[in-house]
């Protein structure tokens, strides 16, 4: 088959199964329950069930074949480090010639889902280049199938030679330190990508309450997410289009909030939202244990117009209002990007401290994102220079 360019398929597991599948490979939970080998548990056995149900074209059940995902930062991985830890995970990383044999099936999405195709190999290679395009997404939803399609999976039969596996990544430093620890003798590489599995990339407190983040805001476990918006009702690019496109019900409310005159220069505007996070993101979220997860939005105005440059002043009153009324309002954590910074073209070296002493005095977790402009002396990062 003739491969786009990807870096390799991906299979998730918990850690204590890494020795193991270096040693048998990666099997099928078919060969799994046949060998009687001994493995730790990753996903929920109702999940595992369903799959049973579903046949590949050659009759065989999904329970036949080991899966990989083409995308690991799924749904699926989602679920399993909500019900689990993210230090007990595990994505194993597997070349991508394993696409070249002939027994393989390739699905459009989740391949138990009843609205993906299972493909055989003479049948996908005129789609391969959109079912690898659909799982190259920051986020999903499942409105647009996406949240389905961005779990498109690669069925081997039976088991996958421990000969193609390539790289282990896991979330943290400690979790590298386990996995190398019980492979002493691998000359596999075990990488730290905090980001595959949703976290953020480095934290830095400031005060026990107050801690600097870089990675994805919008997948943070705070209660709060700060949006920061021009009073004109424009969400045309940085973290506004993000939450546009990722949260309709935050840009109907925003547009509201506009056409009626509501949104003014130091005066945020928090949208609650009622709908679960967790169940939006998870797969089979209907059998999450604890899918409550609280995701409300605040709205913070930084410019008047989306073309002008952030206004500090009208930044600061947002903050002393904020300071004000979270209790009020009910906001339990709060994550906040570099309010004016980037498309903004104000200074971290302003805002940051501006910011933080602000929140150095609220008593909830606050995240602030830094920026991602490289050309910030770290020192404006260090607690002497935004505490002081």
């Amino acid at each position: 088959m003739k491969i786009p360019q990807i870096p390799g398929l991906f299979y998730i597991t918990h850690i204590d199964n890494v020795p193991s599948i270096l040693k048998h490979g990666i099997l099928s939970h078919e060969r799994v329950l046949a060998e009687e080998i001994q493995y730790t548990h990753i996903y929920a056995e109702d999940i595992v069930a369903n799959r049973r149900e579903k046949q590949t074209p050659d009759g065989h059940s999904l329970w036949h074949f080991a899966n990989l995902y083409f995308q690991p930062r799924n749904p699926m991985l989602y679920r399993v480090i909500h019900e689990k830890s993210a230090n007990e995970v595990a994505i194993i990383s597997v070349r991508p010639e394993i696409l070249d044999r002939l027994d393989i099936f390739i699905s459009t999405g989740n391949a138990a889902h009843s609205s993906s195709e299972i493909l055989t190999v003479g049948e996908v290679q005129k789609r391969l280049r959109q079912i690898i395009k659909d799982t190259k997404l920051e986020y999903w939803k499942e409105e647009d199938g996406s949240k389905r399609k961005i779990m498109a999976e690669c069925l081997v039969p039976d088991m996958l030679s421990p000969d193609l596996i390539q790289t282990i990544y896991v979330a943290t430093r400690s979790a590298k330190t386990d996995v190398e620890a019980a492979i002493p003798y691998s000359n596999i590489p075990v990488v730290t990508q905090a980001n595959m599995f949703f976290q953020p990339l480095s934290i830095s407190y400031l005060t026990p309450k107050l801690y600097l983040a870089e990675g994805d805001m919008f997948f943070s476990r705070r209660q709060t997410i700060t949006i920061s918006v021009n009073i004109k009702g424009v969400m045309g690019k940085g973290l506004a289009s993000r939450a546009k496109y990722q949260f309709p019900g935050v840009y109907v409310y925003y547009q509201d909030l506009c056409r009626n005159s509501k949104l003014k220069m130091g005066r945020p505007q928090l949208y609650k939202r009622e709908s679960s996070l967790d169940y939006e993101l998870a797969d089979e979220p209907q059998t999450l244990s604890n899918g409550n997860a609280e995701k409300w939005f605040l709205l913070f105005p930084t410019k008047r117009h989306w073309r002008e440059q952030a206004d500090i002043a009208g930044i600061e009153g947002g903050l002393q209002w904020l300071a004000s009324n979270y209790k009020k309002e009910g906001i339990k954590s709060l994550a906040v990007p570099a309010l004016g910074c980037g498309l903004g073209r104000l200074d971290w070296r302003d805002v940051g401290p501006l910011m933080c002493r602000y929140f150095k005095t609220f008593d909830i977790t606050i995240a602030i994102y830094i920026p991602a402009e490289n050309n910030i002396p770290r020192e404006c990062f260090s607690k002497d220079f935004l505490l002081s």
